[in-house]
């Protein structure tokens, strides 16, 4: 029986383990550093274990590592590298849900003479979207096609019938996460040219989309030009990668970032102050000065009105205290996002994974989409744990199979671990559905 150690116990961790504790070939030792998350999800059932491990004991993690077959880390990405390290010198497989930092691919020659794999970037985004991106790419290419144009959406929304708040999105991963996101500079290639956006600018390139039906938005998703070389269509002269929300978010966000919302910058250092004078600070704006008013001539428009709306729901101009004391903007807002954009017990989250492609061949031009929606499971699992923890699981048990033989730091972009990890996710009900068109 080979071991499965799991760092990490959060919001992905319970389909992982539910995955692996199937086999009875594998026994899964769950390390975390709040030991009743991992009680909850093992629920005292045999080949598992629990493990109480705070991640900055560098001897006890190591040690952990040392008598496992394989590491799985769910831990934030930055402890990554150290534990990659760790497995080198005990020469232990890794697998890892988070894109690869310069770091990670500095290890590659290390992982290659070691003859371990580490593996990153096998959950939803990213993960499922390189690897359904990829059976669509090779597939052309093997007809003697070149793919000329690549356009990639996803995201995590709440289910259509359960989309009832004003900010038209809840949380079903880390608040923190999804507020840094909006920071980030964004390029892409839109017909051979490059487009490039400032972070502060982000939120102001958003367009409509329709997928499925739904009437939804996008607004660039991070650097989309390495995935050329990455997908190997150096062909493309159309390259983007976008984020989807309901529409509205992306100009609401555009405001909380004018407003100051998404910096680190620690504004008050204190308690037993109210909402509202914190807000005031985070703006920079002088105690006398309504905020109302200032809130709408950033916004702007039509939809001023329902941007201040939203802030009053989030009780952002209310006399309610602050109790948690030093504050940073970025974490006043992501705390109190937490608290009332979250999912109830029975309410559902849904992923949207949409891949659009143009395809040139001799005679013909062809438009391939692939559509992948998921929706959670009630009094279960939600969409968004399946999808990013799932593919990592299957990962584990074909590598402790020896089914994928690959070494080095990787990504799931070759046919070894991606045809039979998207077989084995449509087995689970999670499916990229293509459709093709000729359309000249």
């Amino acid at each position: 029986m080979k071991n499965a150690l799991i760092l990490g116990a959060g919001m992905v961790a319970k389909p992982m383990i539910d995955y692996l504790l199937d086999s009875d070939e594998i026994q899964v030792t769950s390390a975390t550093r709040t030991v009743s998350k991992a009680e909850k999800i093992i629920q005292g059932r045999k080949n598992a274990s629990i493990v109480q491990l705070m991640a900055d004991d560098d001897r006890e993690l190591e040690k952990l590592v040392s008598k496992s077959d394989i590491v799985v880390s769910l831990l934030p990405y930055t402890y990554h590298v150290k534990i990659a390290r760790f497995c080198l010198t005990h020469r232990k497989h890794l697998v890892t849900t988070s894109y690869v930092s310069r770091e990670m691919k500095d290890l590659d020659k290390d992982a290659l003479h070691a003859g371990i794999l580490i593996l990153n970037e096998i959950g939803l985004d990213p993960g499922i979207d390189h690897m359904s991106a990829m059976r669509v790419i090779n597939n052309v290419h093997q007809r003697g096609g070149k793919i000329t144009a690549f356009r990639s959406y996803c995201g995590g929304i709440p289910a259509p019938e359960n989309n009832n708040n004003p900010w038209g999105y809840k949380f079903s991963w880390s608040p923190r996460g999804v507020l840094m996101a909006g920071r980030n500079d964004a390029k892409y290639l839109k017909k051979g040219d490059i487009v490039q956006i400032n972070g502060k600018d982000l939120f102001k390139h958003n367009w409509p989309i329709e997928i499925a039906g739904m009437q939804l938005e996008t607004y660039p998703n991070r650097d989309s030009l390495p995935y050329i070389e990455l997908y190997g269509i150096p062909e493309a002269t159309t390259m983007f990668r976008g984020t989807l929300r309901y529409p509205g978010w992306s100009h609401t966000m555009a405001v909380v970032s004018q407003l100051n919302l998404l910096k680190e910058t620690p504004v008050i250092d204190g308690v037993l102050i109210s909402y509202k004078t914190i807000f005031h600070k985070i703006a920079n704006l002088n105690s006398g000065v309504d905020i109302k008013q200032h809130i709408s001539r950033l916004a702007e428009g039509a939809k001023k009105d329902k941007i201040i709306s939203k802030f009053e729901w989030l009780g952002l101009f209310s006399e309610k205290i602050w109790e948690r004391g030093r504050i940073t903007p970025i974490d006043f807002l992501s705390t109190i996002m937490q608290e009332k954009l979250r999912y109830e017990s029975e309410e559902l989250d849904m992923i949207v994974l949409y891949h659009d492609f143009q395809a040139e061949f001799a005679d013909r031009v062809e438009r391939i989409t692939s559509t992948l929606i998921d929706k959670g499971i009630v009094n279960s699992d939600s969409a968004m744990s399946r999808t990013v923890s799932l593919p990592a699981a299957i990962a584990v048990k074909l590598i402790m199979e020896g089914k994928i033989a690959e070494k080095g730091v990787r990504i799931p972009v070759d046919k070894e671990i991606y045809h039979p990890v998207l077989d084995e996710l449509g087995r689970l009900g999670i499916v990229c559905e293509e459709k093709t068109e000729v359309i000249s």
